[in-house]
């Protein structure tokens, strides 16, 4: 199959997830909800999350899942942002990569090239990211950008970043390969687009493209926690939500807060940078695996308006 057929083929089932959506969008709320709402439902009144009366806190409703988690933030996440004086020296040496990271880095992009169903035009291959930098910790990982010219592929370039995001997202679910300790995560990144980084290291020529440089930092750690908080509690929220509310609701609610997110992120890095709180907040979210949660309760959800009951 060549790869214009198997391009076409991309684009309808794109374009048919598309019209499903759509129609999802315009179908009459159903009047009752599905088994598995019902079940969520029960099993929180056998943990009486519903009991009121008297001076009684709603059971279910404390902070405490919040107040553990608030420790591990304080006590990892947040001390994970501080600057070390040198690159990781298990990855580095004499400001270079060491030889067989390197040479292992090399290999794992174009054997991941390879399998692709067509030839692309690979500009660079760049590692960036806190691993380029002196902000490293134990949560960062190997950022493997495949830097190439998206409008090269096809002149629907919606539909090619969807297809890159899809490959690279398939490809980093289906392996657990670590260098040093760290993780490897492969990106598609459009040469086009300007690429925030205040480290980017060229994997295929040996050299720095943006040499990091150590600073001195101030990080504002309140008003991260409480952007982090804000974004969990929202979360929590979500979470109750699919106890009592049809399925297009909550997917809808979800993808604002995810779209949100986002755009917080987006608005620190153009702004102040990596050290934003905007930005470190959504570190702070992402190592403490509260996106993955996210994640996971979309997933659920559409699931469940998926299913068809007997």
């Amino acid at each position: 199959m060549s790869f214009e057929t198997k391009w076409r083929n991309y684009e309808k089932i794109v374009e048919a997830t598309r019209k499903r959506k759509r129609k999802r969008k315009k179908r009459e709320p159903t009047p009752f909800k599905s088994a598995a709402q019902k079940r969520y439902k029960r099993q929180r009144r056998k943990n009486d999350i519903y009991t009121k009366g008297g001076n009684m806190k709603r059971l279910g409703t404390d902070r405490l899942r919040f107040e553990g988690l608030r420790e591990t933030v304080d006590q990892q996440a947040l001390n994970s942002f501080e600057v070390n004086d040198t690159l990781e020296p298990e990855v580095w040496e004499n400001d270079k990569l060491i030889p067989e990271v390197r040479k292992a880095l090399l290999k794992i992009a174009n054997d991941f090239l390879i399998d692709l169903p067509f030839d692309v035009e690979v500009e660079d291959i760049t590692l960036t990211g806190s691993l380029a930098n002196y902000n490293w910790s134990i949560y960062s990982d190997v950022d493997l950008h495949i830097v190439l010219d998206f409008s090269q592929v096809d002149e629907n370039e919606e539909l090619v970043v969807g297809f890159f995001r899809n490959l690279q997202t398939n490809w980093n679910n289906r392996h657990d390969i670590y260098m040093k300790n760290y993780e490897v995560e492969i990106y598609f990144q459009d040469s086009r687009e300007p690429h925030l980084s205040t480290g980017i290291y060229s994997i295929q020529n040996d050299d720095w493209l943006v040499r990091p440089k150590p600073e001195a930092v101030s990080i504002d750690y309140a008003n991260i926690e409480k952007k982090a908080e804000d974004i969990i509690d929202r979360i929590d929220h979500i979470e109750q939500m699919m106890a009592d509310e049809e399925g297009d609701a909550v997917l809808d609610t979800i993808d604002r807060l995810r779209a949100k997110i986002r755009n917080m992120r987006k608005a620190g890095l153009e702004g102040a940078g990596q050290y934003s709180v905007e930005n470190l907040a959504f570190k702070v979210l992402r190592r403490s695996e509260e996106l993955g949660r996210l994640a996971n309760l979309k997933a659920k959800a559409y699931d469940e308006l998926m299913t068809v009951q007997n």
